[in-house]
């Protein structure tokens, strides 16, 4: 009970993303025509359009990612992943009980396989197979919660919340629309935070294009853990974060701050590496692509039979983040077309969070290729400066940093349905891995990695 009476005192103070249980916006109808329709079943015979009008809105959307490495990495091989989501929000106000309530449901089943594991990359090239758990099947309950608004400034969100929404960038972010590796989709010094946890949030928006949220949530929390009896038992996650809507010479623009500190006791970097290995059996960093197994079978290879002395931890980590998403162009002063660029940093105390610093910068732009009013583009880098903590062996075994280059361009077929080409050259961060004698060492290639996504809307 003392971390759940730490939490209730906390609340003031941390954030977590409310975007994943504001309001959502409704058509006139999801009906019309099937290339202009947004979404591809229509208004279900007028069913739909009625719920809409009462606050009911239910979404399903489909998610196929094949991808393959076609040269260096570990291995060349192909593999995909498919996602499903179903999203279901309540607008209390509009369903004639009270004002200013709105729930959110979120759901989603991963399948399939991905070749994350096939890279030697740190950073995930398909992140969105890294989310629901972790790389495999499963299906999972992301969001389930409540937000109340006192007043057009002031409201709080509490249940299981979708921390993915957080540190959100008009460019890169997410995995539906834009890039797919992970050191885009999210700041990855942000490596200990989870992609779900059940918490709450104080929301404020002081003035218009501003929005600053303070909470805190389960630190140990995942997508598919939903006892709440068990939330807190290793302590709190505090976050604090800013975004911030700027418009120099009439171009739209967000400035967005963030920081967070957790008390839950992590895995040292720097110990016995036979003891660091053994530990990644079970312990996972949230947002990394894996790479227990690889280094678990170097260092059985280097140290046979393996020491096991007391695992040491650390019994607090903190994270610091900023990025920005600025528009240099909208064609025809069209403020939801045009060309801009991104920028997104983060820093950690680099011991227990396995990322020190983490970057990335590039361009996108959307509805200005001549004929293509909806497509999107986007060409980035992205770079995961491990840290300098890690025990000397494992930094022997090429543990530094890890870059990513990412282009895509993305062809809306219909406003509901998207079809992406995708290609990332990667620099593995883990660039050694045992030879097929399993006797020595040699190095990982850069990975070069094409890709397809195909995002349907119902």
């Amino acid at each position: 009970m003392t971390n759940v009476a730490l939490v209730l005192a906390l609340l003031t103070f941390v954030t977590v993303a409310p975007a994943a249980a504001q309001p959502v916006e409704t058509p006139e109808t999801w009906g019309g025509d099937f290339w202009k329709r947004p979404r591809l079943t229509g208004s279900w015979s007028g069913f739909r359009d009625e719920m809409g009008k009462k606050g009911v809105v239910l979404d399903l959307d489909l998610l196929l990612i094949p991808q393959g490495v076609m040269s260096g990495g570990h291995d060349q091989t192909a593999a995909f992943w498919g996602t499903s989501e179903y999203t279901l929000n309540v607008d209390t106000g509009k369903a004639g009980l009270w004002p200013g309530g709105f729930f959110r449901v979120y759901a989603m089943t991963g399948f399939g396989d991905s070749v994350n594991k096939d890279t030697g990359g740190v950073m995930p090239v398909n992140f969105a197979a890294l989310v629901p758990d972790l790389g495999n099947d499963a299906t999972v309950l992301m969001n389930l919660s409540y937000m109340q608004f006192f007043s057009t400034k002031f409201g709080v969100v509490v249940g299981k919340l979708n921390l993915l929404e957080g540190d959100a960038n008009e460019f890169a972010h997410g995995f539906h629309s834009n890039f797919l590796n992970g050191g885009f989709a999210v700041n990855m010094a942000l490596a200990l935070f989870p992609f779900s946890a059940y918490g709450g949030s104080l929301i404020i928006l002081p003035w218009e294009g501003a929005l600053i949220t303070a909470g805190v949530v389960d630190p140990s929390g995942s997508p598919k853990d939903n006892d709440i009896s068990q939330a807190f038992e290793d302590g709190v996650l505090v976050t604090a974060q800013g975004r911030f809507t700027v418009k120099p010479f009439g171009l739209v623009g967000h400035q967005l701050v963030g920081f967070g500190w957790s008390n839950k006791r992590h895995l040292s970097l720097d110990q016995d590496p036979g003891t660091f290995a053994q530990a990644l059996i079970s312990e996972r960093y949230p947002r990394l692509q894996d790479p227990g197994p690889v280094l678990r079978r170097i260092l059985d290879r280097l140290f046979p039979g393996g020491s096991t002395p007391t695992i040491e931890r650390k019994d607090h980590t903190w994270s610091a983040y900023y990025n920005f998403d600025q528009y240099l162009w909208h064609p025809g002063g069209d403020q939801t077309r045009g060309f801009g660029v991104f920028f997104r940093f983060g820093v950690s105390d680099g011991n227990p969070n396995p990322i020190k610093y983490a970057y990335n910068v590039g361009f996108s732009g959307n509805g200005i290729v001549p004929g293509r009013p909806r497509d999107s583009f986007g060409v980035g880098w992205a770079r995961t400066e491990l840290s300098d903590q890690f025990a000397p062996l494992l930094r022997q075994l090429g543990l530094a940093r890890e870059d990513a280059v990412e282009l895509y361009y993305n062809f809306a077929i219909t406003p509901a349905l998207d079809l992406t080409l995708d290609l990332q050259i990667v620099e593995p961060g883990l660039n050694k891995m045992l030879d097929r004698t399993g006797t020595r060492l040699q190095s990982v290639d850069t990975a070069v990695v094409g890709g397809l996504r195909l995002y349907a809307r119902f």
